[in-house]
């Protein structure tokens, strides 16, 4: 349920659907592709509240269902907001899926307007062993758990068949779909279990005294945890791109940076990069900026297309600005 998200005031689903339109949408690319069927003939039909998550979900899963994004590509999640078209759209599905720990704030509204009318809602961060801000050095909010966690691998393994599960539970699927959407994401297991163990390999020939990490918001606490590396400074000091640095946040970031010799300081590509350049620009040694896309897949012909793709261009990119 949606309890972790605190108290809000609902607003009923149908008025939701008056709102003006203020972000984009976009299907799944496995959607037209979708073969099976639920009990009443109709395909099951999965909504996405986040690309990434979308593309993890259709890679395993496309083939039997429509997987349909509603988050653009190259759009921040923290500040990205529905349409009145996109917001229909939830309240269509057999599932909503979202990360959920608040990192789409401005959708959840609109979830929660969809599940007290009877829509399905499945949360995936929760289930995959979130962490806590505090355990990676965040003072602001030391006890609220980090929505990044598709930036481990190894927490995406058993994903897709949590959400097949939860399909199944939630569609009426009839037996023959639910026993390949089991087998699907079994399969999918394997490729992410290896994909995972490619991250670390592009990783690994980083020094230990060369594993620290400067990112514009603290967007790698998993990643830092499962490959090894140290969240030393963020531009941002808060679990959102939405909250602001005081000059004594980012002075405390630059000493950060020069104590460890970071050479490479890495920014969000769906973000503004202003304040990482600031830091960049402040610190008495030469440091470069590198772009990566963390928190949305890129644009097509941008080299984060997908999920698989994302991760292994992140991990090269940091390969090379660190040393490796």
């Amino acid at each position: 349920m949606l309890a972790r998200w605190g108290q809000r005031t609902l607003v009923p689903a149908a008025a939701l659907l008056l709102l003006t339109a203020c972000g984009g949408e976009e299907a799944g690319p496995g959607a037209e592709e979708a073969t099976n069927a639920t009990a009443d003939g109709d395909v099951p039909h999965v909504v996405v509240t986040m690309n990434v998550l979308a593309d993890i979900i259709d890679v395993a899963l496309g083939e039997l269902i429509e997987v349909d994004s509603v988050m653009p590509r190259g759009v921040d999640p923290h500040s990205f907001e529905l349409s009145a078209a996109a917001a229909e759209r939830l309240t269509e599905a057999d599932l909503i899926v979202v990360n959920g720990l608040n990192l789409e704030e401005n959708v959840l509204p609109v979830v929660e307007a969809a599940s007290d009318d009877g829509v399905p809602v499945f949360e995936v961060a929760p289930e995959v062993d979130p962490i806590a801000y505090g355990d990676i050095g965040l003072d602001e909010d030391p006890t609220m758990l980090d929505p990044h966690v598709w930036t481990d691998v190894s927490r995406m393994v058993g994903v897709p068949a949590m959400v097949a599960d939860a399909l199944i539970e939630a569609a009426d699927l009839d037996g023959a779909t639910a026993a390949a959407l089991a087998e699907a994401a079994e399969a999918a297991r394997a490729d992410l279990e290896a994909l995972d163990a490619e991250v670390e390999e592009l990783l690994a020939d980083i020094r230990a005294d060369q594993r620290n990490l400067v990112t514009n918001h603290h967007v790698f606490g998993y990643f830092a945890e499962r490959y090894d590396f140290t969240v030393i400074g963020t531009a941002i000091p808060g679990a959102t791109t939405l909250a602001s640095p005081s000059a004594a946040d980012l002075e405390e970031v630059v000493r950060a940076i020069e104590e460890a010799a970071v050479p490479t300081l890495f920014a969000d590509a769906s973000s503004p990069t202003l304040l990482v350049d600031a830091l960049a620009t402040e610190a008495d040694i030469d440091v470069d900026v590198v772009s990566l896309w963390t928190e949305s897949l890129s644009p097509e012909g941008e080299g984060a297309e997908t999920f698989e793709e994302m991760m292994r261009d992140n991990a090269t990119r940091i390969a090379e600005g660190l040393g490796g």
